[in-house]
């Protein structure tokens, strides 16, 4: 079991979907610094269920989704899937390849998938128990934990040795198992104290109990007595009613006498009360007009005292602008003349930088001379250091050449002997080698021929066990799909069984019959479950049946009298019963003259499949039902036939006699009618899938076994043929060293000839290299001695030099100093002239604005004296309609003091016309 793949899709860093492909052997994740290799290690510790965020260094599970970038939108989820290589099955799976993946969305919702099927963290951890791999083994081993391991307590590095050891996933269940016996304990304790408590309360829930039992009839004696009581109270509170009744009677008569008199009285009243209310609404305008012109005449009188103040204030105002405006000017003055002195001096500055400028100039050509005469001095010194150096190295080199030469010459004198005594052996040794050569040459030729023969075979033997894999993996193949095939129909088949075994679908009355239908041998089911029906027709016969559906059919009256007693006594609800004595078939089916119309497919009752004995059942229910293709076509054989037939269509719209239409979206969830024909389907395609995977395993086996043969011959011709490739290759190098040897044996005797040749022209040729040698040592040293001088003289020359450099950048560093000290000084300069000159502006521009202020002001006074002379005009003629008012109010109020006289006589006079009746 080896890692083949990590598939990474929204994690950390990685954007986009990205698969890392891992082959057989080594394979590792390089890059520098921030490229993301620790995020691969925290996918996989990821997926495989990490819940500590802080191992992954984050700070929330929804930091590992991808957050965006400048460029780039976040994702909304986070996706890593690992896919293991189980060809040996270490797995508990039956698959060659395992794929782990975990799922994460921005909403907080996780998932994890194992080959795709959603599963549980708890299934994911138990499938790498014992493997080595998981999040707290010892697989994954990030940075720091080395030092972890080594350094910590024996109970973590246990955990490791148990990791390794394979005794994790029994450690946790038994831990698992000791969690549950707790639980249970608890549960025990519990429930031991629940019943010492419910114990403990027994006796006192006697009492209470007697108490109440007591309370019960003491209740039942009141509501007794409460009863007789209130017929007392009624009695006597009717002998009362008919005296109140006789006195009604009176008091209606004298009531209808007083309402005419009042009705008079109410009219003249309320004509008084209308008149009174005009009066004083009358009084109120008046009174609110003499407000409002009392109001407006001091309202005017403060408007001409305020104007009468504003002109004392503008006329004082005048002499302080008088004042002010001079004094502005003073300062103006004052700050022009401090402007013309500091521009003065900053003339003189500036004059006194340029001089200095100049003098600077002139100080940093000098120096920069200075400078590249040294530099050129020492340039040279280098170079005459350098020509000393290749001198004295030349020398040592020829010197070293001189004594190479001497000791060549002395080991040539001695080679040359013993190639005269190698020239008489190579003479007696190369009659042996070409024998020996052409025997081996022979019998390699002849294993070559084997090794080709041996080649083919090999090749014929990989390409049918190519073939016979290739075979092997189709049959996998299709056994997984006939294996998930068969699950997924017994899965389903098993389901169905236990629905209708349950009779799930049917009401509770149903269900509550078909239980005792084994112990009442006169029911024989539901009609859903005794007739049969094509898949096309199941809806069409639904419809027809209704409700029908459910009904049971019973052998006769007598059983379906039981169960409807049995109902009722249980109080189990309602249910239909067909006795098979007293139901049968219409004898005149009114459906069948409309058997030959456009779209009509037959009588319902002939659509079905039963029994015999439950073919006048099927009659009774469908019988009268006309099956129809459409309901356009059904609409025209209904107005045909004057609606007198019940019609259903195969989507199962519903036609009734008289008119009525039912249709819509069909909603079939029990599916009662489909669910036997699903079951018997599902019975045969689960006994298909069972003889299929039979006959593939059988297949299987076979090809395994052909395969394990052509294995062996395969392995017994691959040893044979590698002995051979053995063989050869020791042929060839034992030829090639023959053919070396003999070559060499050529070779070295004609070697040797011109060797000794060579050995007499070297040395001639050493003896004249050795004497020029000699003249270009002494021709060195003299040279030596010439550039040791003059290296001198341009040492004294450089020094002199420098001291001149030094006294030069001394005076201009002062000459620096004085330029920053006047630069200083012109800025202070500027900085005061800009002042003076941002005052002056500021002080005329407050001159200009009082100036145009006390113009205003003049102006002003004249309007608040023209508007003083029209409010006095105002308050005049406010005095005047406030007079013409006051008369208006005198004469209302006198009319209305006489109106409330006449109230108070007519109350007076009808108080003693209601005394009088009473």
């Amino acid at each position: 079991m080896y890692l083949k793949s990590i598939e990474v899709h929204g994690f950390k860093s990685f954007a986009n979907k990205i698969v890392f492909e891992f082959h057989n052997g080594i394979t590792g994740i390089v890059g520098p610094n921030g490229s993301g290799k620790s995020n691969v290690a925290d996918a996989v510790r990821w997926v495989l269920g990490e819940q500590k965020v802080k191992q992954l260094r984050s700070a929330s599970m929804q930091d590992v989704i991808f957050a965006g970038t400048e460029n780039r939108k976040p994702v909304s989820f986070a996706y890593v899937a690992i896919t293991l290589d189980n060809s040996d099955h270490q797995l508990p799976l039956d698959y060659n390849e395992v794929t782990v993946a975990r799922r994460v969305y921005r909403s907080g919702e996780s998932e994890y998938l194992i080959n795709g099927t959603q599963c549980r963290l708890k299934d994911v951890n138990e499938l790498f128990y014992d493997t080595g791999i998981g999040k707290e083994g010892y697989s994954i081993i990030g940075q720091g934990q080395i030092d972890k391991i080594l350094s910590g307590k024996p109970e973590e590095r246990r955990e490791l040795f148990d990791e390794a050891a394979g005794i994790v996933k029994f450690k946790r269940r038994k831990a698992t198992a000791l969690k549950k016996l707790e639980d249970e304990q608890q549960n025990l304790v519990r429930v031991n104290d629940i019943l010492a408590e419910l114990t403990r309360q027994v006796g006192p829930l006697e009492r209470q109990a007697e108490h109440a039992k007591v309370y019960l009839k003491k209740k039942e004696e009141l509501k007794e007595c409460d009863q007789n009581l209130f017929l007392l109270e009624m009695e006597r509170m009717d002998t009362e009613l008919e005296g109140l009744e006789e006195k009604c009677g009176i008091t209606e008569h004298q009531q209808a006498e007083i309402r005419q008199k009042f009705e008079g009285i109410k009219s003249r009243y309320e004509e008084l009360e209308k008149q009174v209310a005009q009066a004083d609404e009358q009084i109120g305008e008046l009174q609110q007009s003499m407000n409002d012109t009392g109001v407006s005449k001091e309202k005017l009188e403060g408007q001409i005292n305020v104007l009468r103040e504003q002109i004392h204030t503008a006329q004082q105002n005048e002499e302080h602008v008088r004042s002010r405006v001079e004094a502005l000017q003073a300062d103006v003055d004052r700050q022009q003349k401090e402007g013309e002195d500091y521009s003065s001096r900053q003339t003189e500055l500036e004059a006194g930088i340029r001089e200095i400028e100049q003098k600077k100039r002139l100080l940093t050509e000098k120096l920069e001379t200075l400078r590249k005469e040294t530099a050129g001095m020492e340039q040279q010194m280098e170079a005459g250091k350098a020509e000393i150096l290749r001198l004295l190295n030349a020398r040592a080199s020829m010197k070293a050449e001189q004594q190479r030469l001497k000791t060549m010459q002395e080991q040539a004198s001695i080679h040359r002997a013993q190639l005269n005594k190698e020239l008489l052996e190579q003479k007696s040794g190369g009659d042996d080698v070409s024998g020996l050569l052409f025997k081996q040459e022979k019998e390699l030729a002849e294993l070559k021929e084997q090794i080709v023969s041996m080649e083919e075979e090999k090749t014929s033997i990989e390409k049918k066990r190519t073939n016979w894999q290739q075979e092997f993996e189709e049959l996998r193949g299709r056994m997984d799909q006939c294996k998930e095939q068969y699950h997924k129909d017994s899965s389903r088949l098993e389901s169905l069984r236990n629905i209708a075994e349950r009779y799930d679908g049917y009401g509770n009355s149903i269900r509550r019959i078909m239980e005792r239908k084994a112990d009442t041998p006169g029911i024989h089911g539901v009609i859903a479950d005794l007739i049969k029906v094509e898949k096309a027709y199941e809806t069409a016969i639904e419809t027809a049946l209704g409700g029908s559906i459910q009904n049971i059919i019973t052998d006769n009256e007598d059983t379906a009298r039981q169960m409807i007693e049995y109902l009722k006594k249980n109080r189990y609800g309602r249910a239909t019963f067909l006795p098979l004595t007293s139901v049968s078939a219409p004898e005149h089916v009114p459906a069948e003259k409309a058997l030959g119309e456009t779209g009509v497919i037959g009588i319902a009752s002939s659509l079905v499949h039963t029994q015999p004995q439950y073919e006048k059942v099927a009659g009774y229910l469908l019988g009268r039902v006309l099956v129809m293709d459409t309901i356009e076509h059904a609409v025209m054989v209904a107005r045909k036939f004057r609606y007198s037939l019940r019609i259903v269509t195969l989507e199962g719209e519903s036609l009734q006699p008289g008119g009525s239409m039912t249709g819509g979206a069909f909603r079939n969830n029990s599916n009662l009618l489909g669910r036997n024909r699903e079951i018997e389907i599902l019975e045969k395609q689960v006994a298909d899938c069972r003889a299929q995977a039979q006959e593939i395993r059988s297949r299987m086996e076979d090809v395994k076994t052909a395969n394990a043969l052509l294995k062996d011959d395969y392995e017994e011709l691959q040893v044979n043929l590698q002995q051979a490739y053995l063989h050869k290759n020791t042929l060839e190098m034992e030829t090639s060293h023959i053919r070396e040897q003999q070559e060499k044996q050529e070779a070295a005797y004609a070697g040797i000839h011109e060797e000794i040749a060579k050995i007499d022209a070297d040395k001639k040729e050493w003896s004249i290299d050795q004497a020029q040698m000699e003249e270009q040592i002494q021709m060195s040293v003299d040279k030596e001695a010439e550039i040791t001088g003059q290296n001198n003289v341009l040492s004294q020359q450089v020094e002199n030099k420098n001291l001149e450099i030094e006294s030069v950048s001394q005076d201009l560093n002062d000459v620096l100093l004085e330029i920053a000290q006047k630069q200083q000084q012109k800025n202070f300069l500027q900085q005061n002239i800009r002042r003076t000159e941002e005052e002056i502006h500021r002080l005329n521009q407050e001159k200009k604005q009082i100036l145009e202020d006390s113009a205003n002001s003049e102006t002003a006074i004249e309007e608040r004296e023209k508007q003083i002379r029209q409010l006095q005009e105002q308050s005049e003629a406010a005095v005047l309609q406030k007079q013409g008012l006051d008369e208006k109010l005198t004469v209302i109020r006198t009319q209305k003091e006489t109106m409330l006289g006449e109230q108070k006589n007519f109350f007076c006079t009808a108080g003693r016309t209601f005394t009088d009746y009473e």
